[in-house]
């Protein structure tokens, strides 16, 4: 038995260090196909040769709603956009877990907020959380036009749920576009993302 329980802790180690590992700044952005909130389907391949912003999201989380009630998100989804940056938010919250949307939901939720993603991929199953290892929402991912993950992690460098912070706050998803667009390194690459847990199937 003493060895079945270290052979298993052992398994569970290693696929935490691999999970750990599933996505890499600096590697390409694993590629997904999604449908959004008006029945239309994107693909990361098809923007290749644009930049492109994902953002997890989960309307009913604090951290979240920190950044919507503020109009920061909204505003970042709106200056990056008309820079030709493709912003999708993505919903990886299970059935009747916090934060699912049906489509007709997260297009009222879209309006009464006037969210301005470039389109909002329903993820019910979790399939592209889990591909890219989302933990939190928000959870912030930067891809270049090479479809290479140049920025993941936290939206800013203040993980509280207190708007006022955000006038203080260095944005990791601005600083990582304008650096990349102006041919400059981006300078933080990954930060560790703060939030609510994503509600996958099955999570606690």
């Amino acid at each position: 038995m003493r060895r079945l329980s270290v052979a298993a802790v052992v398994s569970a180690v290693l696929a935490l260090t691999l999970n750990a590992w599933a996505v890499r700044v600096g590697d390409p952005a694993p590629d997904f196909t999604g449908t959004d909130s008006h029945g239309q389907t994107h693909s990361l391949a098809e923007y290749h040769g644009k930049y492109v912003v994902l953002e997890w999201t989960n309307n009913g989380c604090p951290y979240t709603r920190k950044h919507y009630d503020s109009g920061n998100m909204q505003a970042l989804q709106k200056e990056w956009t008309a820079r030709g940056v493709v912003w999708l938010t993505i919903l990886s919250s299970a059935p009747g877990a916090q934060g699912y949307m049906t489509a007709s939901e997260e297009n009222a939720y879209l309006v009464r907020m006037h969210a301005a993603p470039s389109a909002a991929i329903l993820d019910p199953t979790g399939a592209i959380g889990h591909e890219y290892d989302a933990k939190t929402t928000p959870d912030m991912y930067v891809i270049d036009p090479n479809g290479k993950l140049i920025y993941a992690g936290a939206i800013d460098d203040h993980p509280t749920t207190d708007v006022s912070d955000i006038r203080n706050s260095k944005n990791y998803v601005s600083a990582a576009l304008s650096e990349a667009m102006q041919g400059q390194p981006v300078a933080v690459t990954y930060t560790r993302p703060y939030g609510c847990s994503v509600k996958y199937e099955g999570a606690e």
